[in-house]
């Protein structure tokens, strides 16, 4: 396969995990989130799309580079890419479409130590690929706290 038929594939597959995840979020985003108590910093709703948006670009740069980078490596670190983008992909049904902040931390924990393990392996093979995936991490991070502190209100 070519690499700018990569470098396509590799962006497109984060945008389309997120928008999969967004059916669910779209449905009760405007309903259900609207009951919960939420902390103070809280962000606005209308910023998690374009946060989200950057942050899967990102992660697609990040896959193309190891994708056309031989390395022993690489299929670990690609293994380990997707399974986090599944778990990515799991988060907005378990947090929004079953309408349950428990399972969503169920869901972002396991996310959040995928992301760590894969920004470690991708540094073996290619810094700036690893670099690419740090913001997801801080993201992925503060939505973490978030997402327990929802639960911690909404017993």
């Amino acid at each position: 396969m070519s690499n700018p038929i990569k470098l396509l594939v590799s962006l497109l597959l984060p945008q389309i995990a997120g928008g999969l995840g967004a059916f669910f979020t779209l449905s009760s985003v405007q309903t259900w989130y609207l009951t919960l108590n939420k902390p103070s910093w809280n962000p606005p709703s209308w910023l998690f799309g374009p946060v989200w948006t950057t942050l899967y670009v990102l992660m697609g740069i990040a896959c193309f580079l190891l994708w056309k980078n031989k390395h022993p490596l690489q299929k670990k670190a690609l293994t380990l890419y997707f399974v986090q983008l599944f778990l990515n992909l799991l988060w907005s049904p378990a947090f929004f479409g079953a309408q349950n902040p428990l399972l969503g931390v169920v869901v972002i924990v396991p996310l959040w130590i995928g992301i760590l393990f894969c920004i470690l392996i991708f540094r073996q093979i290619n810094s700036w690929a690893a670099l690419l995936l740090v913001p997801y991490l801080l993201w992925v991070t503060f939505a973490t706290v978030l997402n327990a502190t929802i639960w911690y209100l909404n017993p």
